[in-house]
């Protein structure tokens, strides 16, 4: 008796540990915060397009996630169905090689006056509802 598996009970990906997949790596290159946005770079949509360049499947997703429009640290890491600190480990290799670019949330640190303005006009028009 032979087993015969269906092409539906097959697993659709490999189950990778996700250590495996940064190299057991569990702190990034660069300090990403969760709402950061990230975009392919010129060099990013080049490398993709090559193939057998040595990026991993992983880089290869992101790129084409991000390629043409900002998608934040959380939802590539939803998308892909990764953990938050294994994405940022990731992106922070491929945007410290070039291949993407992070654009990290306004601070309202150096200009208090700035935030606490905004705060008010927010507070204001809300009030108005």
């Amino acid at each position: 008796m032979t087993a015969v598996v269906a092409e539906r009970d097959e697993p659709t990906g490999a189950l990778v540990r996700p250590y495996a997949v940064t190299r057991g790596r569990t702190r990034p290159k660069l300090d990403i915060a969760l709402e950061a946005l990230v975009e392919t770079t010129v060099r990013g949509r080049s490398v993709v397009a090559r193939d057998g360049t040595g990026q991993g499947r992983e880089q290869q997703y992101i790129a084409a996630l991000c390629d043409g429009r900002l998608q934040s640290l959380a939802e590539i890491a939803a998308r892909m169905q990764l953990p938050l600190g294994v994405a940022r480990v990731l992106i922070a290799d491929m945007a410290s090689d070039g291949m993407v670019a992070i654009y990290e949330p306004t601070s309202f640190d150096s200009n208090d006056s700035v935030g606490t303005e905004l705060l008010e006009r927010v507070l204001s028009g809300l009030r108005r509802l």
